[in-house]
């Protein structure tokens, strides 16, 4: 058994910690952790229901002798189920909402065993206080190179595409699972909590370099539940943009292929154009629910583009985003793969392979 108990790690050295335990309930873990955290939760989430009010009703040495119970029978579960088959040089580094007792019981256990086990100071608040000072820092080292386009032309298409090419791309609706339009929602892939997202952000400007151009798609203020950083959105709007542009036809194909499940239910696709209501009467939306239950969908489609996608869009990248206006424009020749890697190559200077 080790002398020693658990090293006491900071913020700013964390990533010298790759295996890391998130000693905090299943509620807390799922809104946001550590990149690559495991949960080990020693107090479930009706358990930390249960201990902390009794703070407050009976004091810290009652709340404590319950939790402490609760703590060290799960403790066993999490040793057996996650410590057993590790090295002597196994390190992880444990944490929890503040870096007290829950992480400070379990990461004690894992040092007595002979572990170097470390324990984060200032626990997940001190890690989400140093991702928000990094989103206020890190945009700014950044060149990035903004791809804008009207809805259906491709602009996702393109990111996957200059990312397949090996040019560094920020793909900010991948990380809120969500393409940042009324109809934007992925199914069956629920958008991430505020802070998540913020954490997924901050990951991957981390494992950018800073000396090459990063492409990220244009984006409003939200994607759909979710706000992009304000440092990062202002950076976005300041940069150089690049316009992706298709004719008609081609954007309402695209949009048939990436909206699919709408063309399959086109009454939940009706229950969104309701939303619109407001901006374009209560017949025009009766007659797009009409055209949709007929599966009438390329008038439909090519209406909504031209009636409301592309009036909103234009406006707002006018106001928005500086470079646009001076867009030079890219036209890749169809809407399947090899043509979005063609024009990925002619973008990013790639040479044809």
């Amino acid at each position: 058994m080790s002398a020693h108990g658990p090293r006491r790690v900071e913020v700013a050295d964390v990533s010298a910690w790759p295996a890391r335990l998130d000693a905090r309930s299943p509620a807390e873990y799922a809104d946001d952790h550590l990149p690559d955290a495991i949960s080990v939760p020693v107090l479930d989430d009706d358990e930390r229901a249960l201990v902390g009010p009794l703070h407050a009703r009976a004091g810290a040495f009652e709340a404590t002798k319950v939790g402490a119970a609760l703590v060290s029978r799960r403790i066993g579960d999490i040793v057996d189920a996650v410590a057993r088959d590790k090295p002597r040089d196994w390190a992880p580094l444990v944490y929890c909402w503040r870096g007290g007792k829950r992480s400070g019981a379990l990461a004690h256990v894992l040092a007595e065993i002979g572990f170097p086990a470390g324990q984060l100071s200032g626990g997940y608040r001190a890690w989400r206080r140093h991702v928000l000072a990094r989103l206020a820092e890190l945009p700014g080292l950044f060149d990035l190179r903004v791809i804008c386009g009207v809805t259906g032309s491709g602009k996702s298409r393109l990111l996957a595409a200059l990312a397949a090419e090996g040019a560094q791309v920020l793909d900010l609706e991948a990380l809120a699972s969500h393409r940042g339009s009324l109809l934007g929602d992925l199914p069956g892939a629920p958008q991430p909590s505020q802070r998540a997202f913020e954490s997924a952000i901050c990951a991957a400007l981390s494992s950018l370099d800073a000396g090459r151009p990063v492409w990220v798609e244009s984006e409003s203020r939200k994607i759909g539940v979710l706000q992009v950083p304000d440092a990062l959105l202002a950076r976005m709007r300041a940069s150089s943009c690049v316009r992706v542009a298709l004719d008609t036809p081609s954007r309402v194909a695209l949009l048939k292929e990436e909206y699919g499940h709408f063309l399959d239910d086109p009454e939940a696709l009706c229950a969104r154009l309701a939303h619109l209501e407001p901006l374009h009467g209560a017949r025009t939306i009766e007659r797009w629910c009409a055209l949709a239950r007929e599966r009438s969908f390329d008038p439909l489609v090519a209406e909504l583009l031209d009636a409301h996608y592309d009036p909103t869009y234009t406006r707002a990248m006018s106001k928005n985003y500086a470079g646009y206006p001076a867009a030079a424009t890219l036209d890749p020749v169809g809407i399947d793969v090899a043509a979005f890697r063609a024009a990925a190559r002619a973008l990013a200077g790639v040479p044809s392979r």
